[in-house]
């Protein structure tokens, strides 16, 4: 009888580990991208898993059929809040399309709109590219900036191309009004052109406002396309990407908001992971 109750009382501090450790809060948001094929499927149920994760803020990418209210709404039910949305191009470029962008930001209550792609032919990214782009970005950001918004650019690895001594990346950044245009670092996208996210940092250290946290599968060979195989997106660790040292810069310069975002198929398998590993960096 005493071996019995001893047992029992066992398995229940074991269920008690076991659950703190599931509800135990991230430090850090994710990019629901991450889950774009879950929430396809089954929004409150994927939902659910990201809560389940312990993460409490994320960066909203589309509605998957609803509305920005009723998405709002679902967030709201399961504890997450948005803090930064996404926005194409093409919207922030149009006039009209820019007041949806800003009364479902509102609706969502996030700070931030975030661009990740500025499109170009092919692989052939250019001067005139980065041209259009910053015209875009400034007359767009002022917008949002009079509605109480920021405006991030992701970089996506294509803008690190040579451009006289420097880099086109360079260009849209100087070219930028800091007071309408910021930026959202991509870690990934910032290596897989060859560069070193560290570096980047500390030459533009009040650009920064955000961070999409990744890793590379081992191995991988870059490019300056912004083009790689979803499957090498890995657990946070296991890569070959210098995470403690690229979250260790980010915090000097101040950057607030980390987003895990995993485009691999085994996201829901690998982000609790990701979370382990980035705890004591908090």
């Amino acid at each position: 009888m005493h071996k019995s109750l001893s047992f029992i009382v066992a398995l229940f501090m074991v269920f008690l580990t076991v659950s703190s450790l599931s509800q135990a809060q991230s430090p850090v948001g994710v990019q629901l991208y991450s889950f774009r094929e879950q929430f396809a499927k089954d929004v409150k149920g994927t939902m659910q898993k990201v809560k389940d994760m312990g993460i409490t803020y994320c960066e909203v990418a589309g509605y998957y059929g609803m509305d920005a209210k009723s998405f709002k709404a679902i967030l709201d039910e399961y504890g997450i809040k948005p803090t930064g949305t996404g926005a194409g191009f093409d919207q922030l470029a149009d006039p009209e399309k820019l007041k949806t962008v800003i009364s479902e930001a509102k609706i969502l209550g996030v700070k931030t709109v975030m661009c990740a792609w500025i499109p170009h032919n092919g692989t052939d990214f250019t001067i005139q590219d980065v041209e259009k782009a910053v015209k875009v970005f400034n007359e767009a950001g002022k917008t949002l900036a009079a509605n109480g918004l920021s405006l991030l650019y992701h970089n996506h690895g294509y803008e690190f191309r040579s451009y006289k001594d420097h880099y086109l990346m360079d260009e849209i950044i100087t070219r930028t009004n800091p007071s309408y245009v910021n930026f959202e670092m991509d870690i990934l996208w910032t290596q897989h052109p060859g560069h070193n996210p560290v570096a980047w940092m500390k030459k533009y250290p009040t650009r920064w406002k955000a961070m999409h946290v990744k890793d590379r599968k081992k191995g991988t060979a870059g490019n300056q396309f912004g083009t790689m195989d979803v499957d090498n997106d890995m657990t946070l660790g296991e890569g070959d990407l210098n995470i403690a040292d690229i979250i260790k810069q980010a915090r000097q310069i101040g950057i607030k908001h980390f987003y895990i975002e995993d485009e691999s198929p085994r996201s829901l398998e690998q982000v609790p992971h990701s979370i382990a590993f980035l705890k004591p960096m908090f």
